[in-house]
């Protein structure tokens, strides 16, 4: 198993997330305050739906709406960068583990790939470590370690997905709660008009389309990063192939090499039938 060591990839990652998470926060308290200083429409709902109008009718579901909008937009400005091809499966690593590999020094190319963090020098790290036992080890290794940490970049962007399934599911919540609040108002009236329902059922539904407005490029966003998370493993996979195949090769012809010179480097066992004679 092995572990990313900490590096300055991995701590510019780090930095950049943080930058983005405070930006995404800047945006939350910066936009509905510009909004609500520039708002001098009326009040009515029936008139004018404004976004401080908005903010004031989704209540305490509106607040959890809201901030888990920044958690995505923080998510996706994140996924953005970090899942990038150039990220997760530099050319320039490629290069100089080649170059290590045509001199065989395996190890420091092995050392190379685990201290660079990304997709390739991780599959390329457990692969090398492996290179003494032949290449079908070495593929094994490989396809387990990419399989590894493809599962931790679809764990990564799970959390678009779960954005996207909760966010609606909240805003029903208080769609229905606010309904229940607006009839309760009415029921004790005999003569309830329908202008007067309108107001409190156009505020319950603002939640239903808060959820929605932060679903929906939940959903498109997660699809995205999925695809980009496939192609990004593709070609993790092909480029290590290319990598390792002047060792295939080499492995290949020392086989033969072996075969011609009658050196299967197969054990030879005695027949069951001797081994009964000797123990008569």
């Amino acid at each position: 198993m092995f572990h990313l060591r900490s590096n300055s990839r991995s701590r510019h990652s780090l930095g950049l997330s943080r930058r983005v998470w405070l930006l995404a926060i800047v945006l939350l308290v910066a936009v509905p305050r510009l909004a609500f200083a520039a708002d001098e429409g009326p009040k009515s709902w029936h008139a004018n739906l404004n976004l401080k109008q908005l903010f004031d009718a989704g209540g305490v579901v509106g607040v959890i709406l809201a901030a888990l909008s920044v958690a995505m937009v923080a998510l996706v400005i994140e996924h953005l960068f970090s899942l990038r091809n150039r990220a997760l499966n530099p050319r320039k690593l490629a290069e100089q583990v080649h170059q290590l590999m045509h001199e065989r020094q395996f190890k420091i190319a092995a050392k190379l790939c685990r201290d660079d963090g990304s997709l390739l020098g991780f599959v390329l790290a457990a692969g090398l470590t492996e290179v003494g036992a032949g290449y079908a080890l070495v593929e094994k290794a490989m396809e387990d370690a990419c399989a590894q940490y493809a599962a931790r970049l679809y764990r990564k962007i799970d959390a678009l997905s779960v954005i996207g399934t909760l966010s609606p599911m909240l805003g029903l919540l208080g769609t229905v709660w606010g309904m229940m609040i607006a009839f309760s108002e009415f029921a004790s009236k005999a003569n309830v008009q329908v202008t007067e329902l309108a107001p409190g059922i156009s505020t319950a539904l603002v939640t239903t389309l808060m959820g929605l407005a932060v679903a929906i490029p939940a959903y498109a966003a997660f699809a995205h990063f999925r695809n980009k998370v496939d192609e990004g493993v593709a070609t993790c996979s092909q480029m290590a192939d290319h990598l390792f195949l002047d060792y295939r090769r080499a492995q290949a012809a020392r086989r033969r090499k072996l075969r011609a010179a009658g050196d299967y480097s197969r054990p030879k066992f005695p027949s069951v039938a001797i081994e009964r004679e000797k123990s008569a």
